[in-house]
């Protein structure tokens, strides 16, 4: 029985064996398998798709009550006073002396393209009080312009303007040829003596608001002279022949202008013409360049800092200059 049983226990683990030998040598083909696989089925809920349709309404809107203004304006009125007095034994010596000065200064633009009007007036007037000497002049000028241009291009402009210059009160000369004091002064300019009326057509050159160019290829200047009697202290008579009162010049005239802020308070305002007559010799071309450059302490005073530069063989031989430093009252509105 022993024999019978372990016989049969070896007979099957020989049977078991074999067959795990050859169930292992098999391979499955996956690619095979994988023919059979079923996905699992997508959303099976239908859906129905519209079209969006956007319709145009009509939504009642009032007007706002707004103005358009094409007018842009500006005025500047200035007012410096300057005093120093002395006792009549101050040992470092010295004057007592008063000095007034005032300027205004209004500006005026309409710009609706291509259409640009400007108009401009400037008003200076100055005057000093010296014990023993009386008062005297130290500033005086009348300027009026007005321009109005079509626009070409960006930049470009085609433009007519006219001016006009003279003067408030009589001006002397405390001097005569020699260097020589003269106590009541020489008159040698008043109102209308000279007054000069330039008109003007030609082009204008404007890239932005701060600068711009005038280039007047026709222009006339009238040049009045009211007191005929200035040429026997001032022999050049304004280009006056002496006894007239007229002088009518043909000219190419080109005028420059700056009007900027050039730092943080600090505002300049410059303007140059030059003037060349086409029957006159070039040498009595004429030049003039007036420049202001006034610094802002606050909203009301500022200190100010002005020069003009003049060369006119018709009033003088040689150039003339004046300049002038002032702190004062300046109120600019708006």
């Amino acid at each position: 029985m022993l024999k019978i049983g372990l016989g049969l226990l070896i007979s099957t683990l020989f049977f078991s064996s074999a067959f795990a030998q050859k169930a292992d040598s098999l391979k499955a083909d996956t690619n095979l398998l994988n023919r059979y696989r079923v996905d699992p089925q997508k959303n099976a809920i239908p859906t129905r798709i519209r079209p969006v349709q956007v319709n145009e309404q009509q939504i009642p809107v009032e007007l706002l009550d707004y103005k358009v203004s094409y007018w842009h304006k500006s005025v500047v009125f200035g007012l410096n006073f300057n005093q120093s007095a002395f006792t009549n034994n101050w040992s470092a010596g010295g004057i007592s002396s008063v000095a007034l000065g005032t300027n205004f200064d209004f500006k005026a633009e309409y710009n609706k393209t291509p259409l640009d009007y400007t108009s401009e007036t400037n008003l200076i007037y100055g005057v000093a009080a010296t014990k023993g000497q009386g008062s005297r002049k130290t500033n005086d000028r009348i300027f009026l312009d007005n321009k109005i241009a079509s626009q070409l291009s960006k930049h470009w402009y085609l433009f007519g303007s006219l001016s006009f210059e003279s003067q408030f009160a009589p001006g002397y000369q405390y001097t005569d040829e020699n260097g020589n004091p003269v106590p009541h002064g020489l008159i040698i300019s008043n109102f209308m003596a000279p007054g000069y009326l330039t008109e003007s057509l030609g082009f204008e050159y404007k890239p932005n608001k701060f600068y711009d160019v005038r280039l007047g290829t026709g222009t006339a200047k009238q040049t009045f002279l009211t007191d005929t009697t200035i040429y026997h202290n001032l022999p050049q008579n304004y280009g006056v022949k002496p006894g007239h009162m007229f002088l009518n010049q043909l000219a190419v005239q080109a005028v420059g202008s700056v009007d900027k802020d050039i730092m943080k308070n600090l505002h300049l305002t410059a303007r140059y013409a030059i003037f060349i007559p086409y029957i006159q010799p070039v040498a009595y071309t004429t030049h003039r360049l007036d420049a202001t450059l006034t610094a802002k302490v606050n909203r009301l005073i500022n200190v100010s800092m002005n020069a003009t530069l003049l060369y006119d063989k018709n009033t003088s031989r040689d150039p003339q200059a004046t300049e002038g430093i002032a702190m004062g009252v300046n109120y600019t509105f708006p």
